[in-house]
């Protein structure tokens, strides 16, 4: 690859991972600033939590209109069109009246950064195939892995200059900066030859149980360490007694390990294969979900807890891109839509299922022990299940194969999609 090849691709790296960025920047990057926020607005702090609630909303709801656009209209209209929604909802967030005004323009501001989200990883399947595509995600894996500890210390140091308005304001210039580095720098990666109307696409994906699985399997991860995330603060600070800054070192240490396992994917992966390390990832988080279970079972001392956390968060880092990589494999002509499915299943299963880890109040640990058991072991029993050894469609007819024989061997394939036995 020529100087000025690699000079592209790494300025069409960083690009989509600052699209990728833009969610968790915009669900973190403002949390120092929320006593303040209630104060200023005179809201309660349940309808202050309603802000984060309402962009987590846009970020899902958002990606299922980003990625048919994308497909239909190819990655550069809606694109820019969702950054600058994302830019001008961050600026008015910022002289939101209330608290009401603010929790309505959460969720817009939401919906632009989930068409930097799905257009990024979109365009991640374009322009890559194999395992290239599954070491691309490991690198976006680890900008989402990164993302979420640093912006809640850059809105802190943000507060020490301005009040809150001002990290929506620093959110507004950072969505304009993309806008113009999109419309200058990133290509269009998808021909209008390969577009297609606003589709049936999503019932066609849906109904293929390979793709499903994948999501799933994905998905249910994700949810572990987002009850993870929900409930730790409780279970380490109120039960262990783990002072804030103590407890900011586990979270911390946490996150490297999740980064460090997406950076061992990507190296990994052309020699292993993408579903070989989501397999690992899957069983580790399985075998640290038992151990946290365990843990909490028989008082076990705070290590043992430490470690199996670790290790569950960790295995997201090789779950996230290998699932990623393995379910849009056969869904390039489409991959708007199929990366929008994936993106909104983790966010809509996420928040669903992690709530009931807070089931038994902040002093009770078990049920969050049981649902951080539950959901990997319930990942890897999906993947065994719907993604079971299916033969892949022929490409070509091969020479010495009859045309009845190639029209049954594709019937055949074709009832083994579909789940016919």
């Amino acid at each position: 690859m020529s100087n000025d090849a690699s000079g592209r691709q790494t300025r069409f790296i960083v690009l989509l991972s600052a699209l990728v960025a833009l969610g968790p920047l915009s669900i973190d990057g403002y949390l120092p600033g929320l006593p303040a926020l209630a104060g200023d607005l005179r809201a309660s702090a349940a309808a202050t939590q309603l802000t984060i609630t309402a962009c987590l909303a846009g970020l899902a709801i958002g990606q299922l209109i980003a990625g048919p656009l994308s497909d239909t209209y190819g990655r550069r209209r809606p694109l820019l069109a969702g950054l600058a929604l994302y830019a001008i909802a961050s600026a008015l967030c910022a002289v939101a009246p209330d608290v009401r005004t603010l929790i309505g323009l959460r969720l817009v501001q939401g919906i632009g950064g989930a068409f930097g989200i799905v257009i990024a990883n979109a365009m991640v399947r374009d322009r890559t195939s194999g395992t290239r595509t599954a070491r691309l995600y490991s690198t976006l894996t680890l900008v989402t892995g990164l993302a979420p500890v640093f912006a809640p210390v850059l809105g802190g140091q943000l507060l020490r200059l301005m009040a809150w308005p001002g990290i929506f304001a620093g959110l507004a210039v950072l969505g304009a900066v993309m806008l113009a580095a999109s419309a200058a720098g990133l290509p269009q990666t998808r021909s209008s030859a390969s577009r297609q109307p606003l589709p049936a696409v999503i019932g066609q994906l849906l109904s293929d149980r390979i793709f499903t699985g994948y999501v799933l399997a994905n998905a249910l991860v994700f949810a572990a360490m987002f009850a993870y995330i929900s409930g730790s603060p409780f279970v380490l600070q109120e039960i262990h007694g783990l002072s804030p800054q103590q407890y900011s070192a586990v979270f911390a240490v946490n996150a490297a390990g999740l980064i460090a396992a997406a950076q061992t994917s990507g190296r990994l992966v052309a020699r292993t294969g993408a579903r070989v390390l989501l397999l690992a990832g899957l069983l580790g988080a399985t075998a640290a979900g038992t151990t946290v279970l365990g843990a909490v079972l028989t008082r076990a001392p705070l290590p043992v807890l430490l470690i199996g956390l670790f290790v569950l968060v960790s295995s997201v880092g090789l779950v996230m891109p290998n699932a990623a990589a393995q379910a849009l494999a056969d869904h390039g002509q489409h991959a708007g839509s199929a990366a929008a499915l994936h993106g909104f299943s983790q966010f809509m299963i996420g928040g669903a299922l992690a709530p009931l880890a807070g089931a038994g109040g902040a002093t009770d640990a078990l049920p969050r022990g049981i649902i951080v058991a539950v959901l990997p072991a319930l990942a890897l029993l999906t993947l065994g299940v719907l993604t079971r050894s299916i033969p892949r469609e022929p490409t070509h007819r091969p020479a010495r194969q009859g045309r009845a024989a190639y029209r049954r061997q594709r019937r055949h394939i074709e009832r083994r999609r579909a789940g016919i036995q």
